[in-house]
């Protein structure tokens, strides 16, 4: 292939588009990196300043010394407690509709379904109010109820586990049926291991979903040591607001979690999506 046909090939172009997407999307990450590793109070806006040495741990130390000043592992603690649990509970029960809606008859299930969706349309921020109103009113605020039990039953969750149970032979579960089995051990015997992949897929995106959650842990942690994550480091980042190496090293810390979850299961979110037949 000649020089100019291969400038006009399709390809090519779009090679180098994929490569300036990856380019644009990597550059902030690798700022955000380097920038932990250099001294506190040294430029990391300066692109020769930034790459240039000395490099030293010393902002890490900052960030995860118990002193009080960041509580980054009691905040890591609450954000993994907050997260498994949602997780768990939140895959079980979209398990447990999702094979209501999808293979048990009864009155209403059109309805219930298209009430399930309609809370997709439903933005998080118009229900806050009475939410918090709830809560505070049954003695949850500042505490783990209050962060944990209000992010329950996410409809996503919901649909994509339908659409793969959906998708599971009438036969498969007849013969279920025939053999003696309950709708229980029907679900946990044949519905449950055949959708784990589905499953995972789902878990991972609501704990990512729970671990970057702000705004209602932001409402109902009022006390430092109850506070999240990403509620509790743009608090501690208020007190560097010249110095960017420290508060780039606990947006580092903040992010390791959340990508070895991605970087581990990440095969699970595309077989578990492709499964589904959710494009």
């Amino acid at each position: 292939m000649t020089s100019m046909k291969r400038w006009t090939d399709p390809k090519v172009w779009a090679y180098i588009f994929g490569y300036l997407l990856a380019v644009i999307m990597i550059a902030p990450l690798l700022w955000m990196l380097i920038s932990a590793f250099k001294e506190p109070g040294s430029t990391v806006t300066v692109l020769g300043k930034l790459f240039g040495p000395p490099f030293t741990l010393e902002s890490f130390t900052k960030v995860l010394k118990p002193d009080g000043t960041a509580m980054m592992w009691r905040w890591t603690l609450n954000s993994v407690i907050v997260g498994v649990i949602q997780t768990a509970i939140t895959v079980l029960l979209s398990s447990w509709a999702a094979f209501a809606v999808s293979r048990i008859p009864f009155k209403g299930k059109t309805f219930i379904f298209a009430l399930i969706l309609a809370g997709m349309m439903v933005p998080v921020e118009s229900i806050v109010v009475p939410l918090f109103q709830m809560v505070t009113d049954m003695g949850w605020g500042n505490s783990y109820n209050a962060l944990i039990w209000p992010g329950m039953m996410l409809p996503l969750a919901f649909l994509i586990l339908k659409q793969f149970i959906d998708q599971l032979p009438n036969e498969l579960l007849e013969a279920a049926k025939m053999d003696g089995a309950g709708v229980f051990r029907i679900w946990a015997r044949i519905i449950f291991p055949l959708s784990s992949s589905s499953m995972a897929a789902v878990s991972i995106f609501i704990f990512i979903q729970s671990w970057n959650n702000l705004l209602w842990p932001m409402l109902v942690a009022q006390d430092t040591a109850m506070m999240t994550l990403p509620v509790g480091i743009p608090t501690f980042q208020s007190i560097f607001a010249t110095d960017l190496a420290v508060p780039m090293a606990s947006n580092v810390l903040a992010s390791i979690p959340a990508l070895l979850v991605f970087l581990f299961f990440q095969k699970h979110i595309i077989k578990g999506i492709s499964m589904t037949g959710i494009k």
